[in-house]
C-alpha cells in the first residue's frame, strides 16, 4: 500500500488539531484561508483513511494505582513478526514496537498489581512459540510523558447504569 500523500493544507490542517483537536471548522477555515466544507471534506478524508482519529487520552491517575509496564522480549528472527502480533492480540497490551539491540520486541500496559504482569509476561508472553526470554520493567515514576506522542491506556470497562 502507497504511502498517503499529505498536501501543504492536509499538514497545517493536522498540525492544529493535534494543538487543539475541539477546535471549530470555521476558525480552521479562517486561519487556513479555506471554507469550512474544505476543512470538513479534508478532516472526514484524513479519518477514513485512518491518518487521523479523535479521542479523549486519559492520564495514568485514572487507574487506581495504575502503572506503565514494560516487556521486552527475545524471539526467533524469523518469526519476530508473528510473535509481535500474537503479543498485540492480548487484551492488557497497549503498544507492541518491533526493536533492534538484545531485545527485538517490546511491549507496553498498564497494569494495576504485580500479578498482573506476571501473568501476562509469564503466563501468556512467553508461552508464544518463538519466545525465548521475557524481561519486565515498571515504571515506578513518571517524568515526562507525551500523550500526542503515544496515547497508552487501559481498556474501558462499561459499568451498566440500569
Amino acid at each position: 500500500m502507497a504511502a498517503p500523500m499529505l498536501d501543504t493544507l492536509d499538514q497545517q490542517l493536522i498540525d492544529m488539531l493535534s494543538r487543539d483537536a475541539r477546535v471549530s471548522n470555521r476558525k480552521i477555515a479562517g486561519e487556513l484561508g479555506v471554507t469550512e466544507g474544505t476543512v470538513r471534506g479534508r478532516i472526514k478524508r484524513l479519518q477514513q483513511d485512518g491518518l487521523i482519529a479523535f479521542t479523549a487520552i486519559t492520564g495514568f491517575e485514572m487507574g487506581k494505582r495504575a502503572r506503565l509496564a514494560f516487556i521486552n522480549v527475545q524471539a526467533d528472527v524469523d518469526k519476530v513478526r508473528e510473535v509481535a502480533q500474537a503479543i498485540s492480540d492480548l487484551t492488557p497490551i497497549n503498544a507492541v514496537l518491533i526493536t533492534m539491540g538484545q531485545f527485538n520486541i517490546t511491549a507496553m500496559c498498564l497494569v494495576d498489581e504485580l500479578d498482573a504482569l506476571v501473568e501476562i509476561a509469564s503466563d501468556q508472553i512467553v508461552t508464544i512459540d518463538g519466545v525465548h526470554h521475557v524481561e519486565t520493567s515498571i515504571a515506578v515514576k513518571t517524568v515526562k510523558y507525551n500523550a500526542r506522542m503515544a496515547k497508552i491506556t487501559r481498556p474501558m470497562e462499561i459499568v451498566d447504569e440500569d
